[in-house]
């Protein structure tokens, strides 16, 4: 272990400027070694604690933003858990049975991806509550739509209603982008790293209840019958017998954006409290001659995205090349059966396709949820809302998303298309499989996101957070994209 002289920045070189974490304009003349997070592949890199002119912790906050994060990514989830009611309602069209999942993640990925190209470089008249308080409106209007589509125009074609889904599909990202910006821009600007995890907590959560709830309405509400269910003549039969657990679980939807645009409430009156807070300051806090009415935030640093990928490069491949990865699984997911699956797949039980399916999606939210938990408990051991900042340890992180690769293979080894298993256990697909690759992506993603505002000055940590969310899209774009390659497996 080198001495801590020997570990401190070398401001002379263009290395150490470009990847020094930064919370402030000032840097610090001594540092403690237990201040100190070396990395292994590079000696430049470190972290300080986070600056004692942060505004206080809220818990309120803290809370907000979970529910904050579970709203920005219901709409997502909810379209990958209801894979098998659209699934009843595409019985029809071969090709749109084969090929939907695909096309609901690319037109999904792609208008995300553009609405928040759009946003990002509209920086410096940014309101990001504005922006989150309209995602959360255009979700409630989006949701009421598919809500009462479960109840009226059941017999409706196949194409007719996939381009309804679809045009709901690219509404509800258009929504996604505002949220995503917006909240992940809101989280950084408090400074707090404790909130951006709080967000991206929130964001696991909204993986788990949409699967969970498709899972318990199929129970609740299961489709009665049986008998080949392809045919023309049973197609509207088969989607009205699901239109009880549809409705339910698309009304939910309604209910969570509703609530988050109740709850924003609080938040923006708190972070007017705390905008003082916003301008760095010596210990001691202001100037004796300083008006407290002039102690608000400074206009808005427009930063280009050359300069934040320069300083935040590692970190934001990191972030793509997870949900690259990471939108294969969807894919997988929606095909694999049961190796015990019933003779009748319309019989009901929680292994037939339209529970286990959405049983799967609700595992593998399980890992992702508790590996974004375990960067909060982590946290806490540091003590949560007392300047427990890291930066992280960028290199490292970026090699961990790249070896999630070598997990997808382990679905080829399952019970795809009901085709049989080279491991026939559904434990072995849950626990070795769904498990695991959602608690590698859980875990990466709530690093790299809460790691990105210790790495660039105190003013750009908005755009930083707007940035990181772009990069998210990037990665989920690319996957969805790339998806299509196993459509027909």
């Amino acid at each position: 272990m080198r001495s801590t002289d020997k570990v401190m920045p070398r401001h002379g070189s263009s290395h150490a400027a470009e990847y020094e974490p930064l919370t402030g304009p000032d840097t610090p003349t001594e540092m403690q070694p237990e201040d100190i997070i070396l990395d292994d592949d590079d000696d430049d890199e470190f972290s300080a604690d986070s600056s004692p002119d942060e505004p206080p912790f809220s818990w309120v906050d803290y809370g907000v933003f979970v529910f904050l994060g579970l709203a920005m990514l219901w709409a997502w989830n909810m379209f990958l858990a209801a894979a098998p009611y659209f699934e009843s309602r595409f019985q029809g069209s071969p090709w749109i049975k084969t090929n939907f999942q695909p096309t609901i993640m690319t037109v999904s990925t792609t208008t995300s991806l553009a609405a928040v190209l759009i946003l990002t470089k509209r920086q410096r008249s940014a309101s990001y509550p504005l922006r989150i308080s309209c995602g959360l409106l255009l979700n409630v209007a989006t949701f009421a739509l598919l809500t009462a589509s479960t109840t009226v125009a059941l017999g409706v074609s196949p194409v007719a209603y996939f381009v309804f889904v679809l045009a709901m599909v690219a509404a509800t990202s258009v929504a996604t982008g505002l949220l995503q910006n917006g909240a992940l821009a809101f989280a950084s600007s408090y400074g707090r790293p404790e909130y951006m995890q709080a967000l991206v907590t929130g964001q696991g959560v909204a993986g788990m209840l949409p699967a969970l709830a498709e899972v318990l309405s199929v129970l609740l509400f299961p489709s009665g019958g049986s008998g080949d269910r392809s045919s023309d003549a049973s197609v509207s039969t088969a989607a009205a017998e699901g239109k009880t657990s549809a409705f339910v679980y698309f009304l939910a939807a309604v209910v969570i954006s509703v609530v988050a645009m109740v709850a924003m409430i609080p938040l923006r009156r708190q972070n007017k409290r705390n905008a003082q807070y916003r301008v760095l300051r010596p210990a001691g806090a202001a100037d004796e001659d300083t008006d407290e009415d002039d102690r608000s935030a400074p206009a808005r640093k427009v930063v280009p995205m050359r300069v934040l990928f320069a300083k935040l490069r590692w970190l934001a491949l990191g972030v793509a090349l997870i949900f690259t990865t990471t939108m294969f699984f969807p894919v997988f997911t929606a095909k694999i059966r049961s190796v015990r699956e019933p003779a009748d797949p319309w019989a009901g039980g929680l292994l037939a396709p339209d529970a286990f399916i959405p049983l799967a999606f609700f595992v593998w939210n399980c890992g992702d949820f508790a590996g974004r938990v375990a960067t909060a408990l982590g946290s806490a051991r540091r003590g949560l809302g007392a300047n427990s900042s890291r930066g992280g340890r960028p290199k490292l992180l970026f090699k961990l998303a790249a070896l999630r690769i070598v997990q997808l293979p382990l679905y080829l080894l399952c019970n795809i298309g009901g085709r049989g298993a080279a491991v026939p256990s559904d434990l072995f697909y849950l626990l070795l499989v769904q498990l695991p690759f959602g608690l590698t992506n859980g875990w990466l993603c709530a690093r790299l996101m809460t790691s990105a505002g210790s790495w660039v000055d105190e003013g750009e940590r908005e755009a930083a957070g707007g940035f990181m969310g772009m990069c998210l899209i990037i990665g989920l774009t690319a996957g969805s994209l790339l998806s299509f390659s196993i459509a027909g497996i």
